[in-house]
C-alpha cells in the first residue's frame, strides 16, 4: 500500500511564505510524477505544480513566479515552496503522486494524500 501524507500546512499574513512537504510510504520503485493541486470551498481541485522523476516542472499560471516545487527520488519526496502569499492561495493542499511503480513491479496509478490546509490572512 502506498500512502502520502503531507505537512507544513498553516496560517501566514499576505506576503509571507510556506513551505510544505509531502513523503511517500510504501514498497515504491519509482514514481513518474508528484505533484500539488489545491481546492478552495465551492470550487473544484486545481492543480498548483508537477514536477517529473525527471525534474521537468509544471505550474499554474496563478502560481508561476511564487511558488517552487521540487523533489527527491531517492526519499520519494516533494516539496512545495510558497512565497509571496496571496489570500486567495486559500485551500486544503493536497499531495499527489501519478504513476507509482513498487517493488513488487505492480503500479499504482494515482495516489492522493489527506490535504493540509493553508489560510492566508490579508
Amino acid at each position: 500500500q502506498v500512502q502520502l501524507v503531507e505537512s507544513g500546512g498553516g496560517l501566514v499574513q499576505a506576503g509571507g511564505s510556506l513551505r510544505l512537504s509531502c513523503a511517500a510510504s510504501g514498497s515504491i520503485f519509482t514514481i513518474n510524477s508528484m505533484g500539488w493541486y489545491r481546492q478552495s470551498p465551492g470550487k473544484q481541485r486545481a492543480l498548483v505544480a508537477t514536477i517529473t522523476s525527471g525534474g521537468s516542472t509544471t505550474y499554474a499560471d496563478s502560481v508561476r513566479g511564487r511558488f517552487t516545487i521540487s523533489r527527491d527520488n531517492a526519499k520519494s519526496t516533494v516539496s512545495l515552496q510558497m512565497d509571496s502569499l496571496k489570500p486567495e492561495d486559500t485551500a486544503v493542499y493536497y499531495c499527489n503522486a501519478l504513476g507509482v511503480r513498487l517493488l513488487s513491479s505492480e503500479w499504482r496509478n494515482v495516489v492522493w494524500g489527506q490535504g493540509t490546509q493553508v489560510t492566508v490572512s490579508s
